[in-house]
This record gives C-alpha cells, sequence and structure tokens, in this order.
C-alpha cells in the first residue's frame, strides 16, 4: 500500500461504499493541517484536487491532488498548503480557480445556478481583497430581483473586477455586461453618491 493509499485511508469514511473522504473526514483532516474548515485554503485545496462534491474526496481526487503538490503526508501537505494561495495570484490560475468555485457549488445533478447568498460566501473566499467583492457581495444580500445567479453572471464578475476602475468611470466602455451587472453598478453610483 502507498503512503498517499495510506494517508487517505486514515481519513476515509468507513461506512460509506464509495472509497471517499467524507464530510466528517474532511474535517478530521483539517483539524490535523491545523486550517478551519471553511479556510479558503481548503477550497484551494479542493481545486488542487478536482474535487467533484463540497465536502468529498475520491481516492483519485486526494492522490492526483497530493501527487501534484508532492505531498505523502499530512506535515508535508500543512507545509506546502500555503502555496496554493501564493499560486492563484497569477491571473491563468484565477481563472480556473475561480471557475472551479462556482462548479463546486453545484450540488445537484443538471444545477447550473447558484443561490446568491452562495454566490455571496464563495466570492468572498475566491477573490478576498479583489477590488468590488465586499460591495457585491453586499449587493448580492440587499437586492431583490435576483435569488440565483449563473456561471456568465459569476465569470464576468472577475473579468468586471479586473477591468473596470474602482471610481466605474470606465464600466461603460464594455456595453455587454450582464443586466445584473448593470444593476450593481446602479446600486453602486447610488452608495458613491451618498
Amino acid at each position: 500500500m502507498s503512503k498517499l493509499d495510506a494517508l487517505f485511508d486514515a481519513y476515509r469514511d468507513k461506512e460509506d461504499s464509495d472509497d471517499v473522504i467524507g464530510p466528517e473526514g474532511v474535517e478530521k483532516l483539517c483539524k490535523d493541517l491545523k486550517v478551519d474548515p471553511t479556510d479558503r485554503l481548503v477550497l484551494l485545496l479542493a481545486w488542487k484536487m478536482g474535487a467533484q462534491r463540497m465536502g468529498y474526496f475520491s481516492r483519485a481526487e486526494f492522490g492526483a491532488g497530493l501527487s501534484e503538490l508532492g505531498a505523502t503526508s499530512v506535515a508535508q501537505l500543512r507545509k506546502v498548503l500555503p502555496s496554493l494561495a501564493s499560486e492563484v495570484r497569477h491571473a491563468h490560475a484565477l481563472e480556473q480557480f475561480h471557475r472551479f468555485a462556482f462548479r463546486f457549488c453545484l450540488t445537484e445533478p443538471g444545477q447550473k445556478i447558484i443561490d446568491t447568498d452562495t454566490a455571496a460566501q464563495m466570492l468572498a473566499l475566491v477573490l478576498p481583497g479583489a477590488p468590488f467583492v465586499e460591495a457585491f457581495c453586499e449587493f448580492l444580500t440587499e437586492q431583490k430581483d435576483y435569488k440565483k445567479i449563473n456561471a456568465d453572471q459569476w465569470n464576468n464578475f472577475l473579468r468586471f473586477s479586473r477591468e473596470v476602475r474602482p471610481d466605474l468611470s470606465n464600466v461603460e466602455e464594455n456595453p455587454a455586461w450582464p443586466v445584473l451587472l448593470d444593476n450593481f453598478v446602479e446600486w453602486r453610483r447610488a452608495r458613491m453618491q451618498d
């Protein structure tokens, strides 16, 4: 048995017929890593593993992710985990992570949208400190027109946060923003005048 298999088995859900680490095992892994399960690093780890379901790691996902990170023990994983935050400072990696986070929130087969509360919580994890994130999350929770957002709206927010100036002075240079973002701009401008 390989070191990765032994490590996986230490957290595997023995009651589940699937070969997975379930929510309890993920929580135990987080405790051993000395990381809060709601920390951004856990989402980054799930991204690196290519996890398909929130709260679960298959043996293949776990093995592939840890192999890519060069970790075969909890101590090694704890040591390399912070490097994931540095990795998503690069534009392409951040875009991949951002798209992953949306898909990761899709918990039902065929689901294509996530509720605005989940979107706000996830955006705060995915893009901490990025332009407009705090305001957009506030907007999502306050507004009443949208209960859900789709992948196009989600993906366009990342582009919006990169391209639009903090004072919104260049927002009209791209008239193709989704209506949700147009509504956000209107809401934000009203707030900026107060």
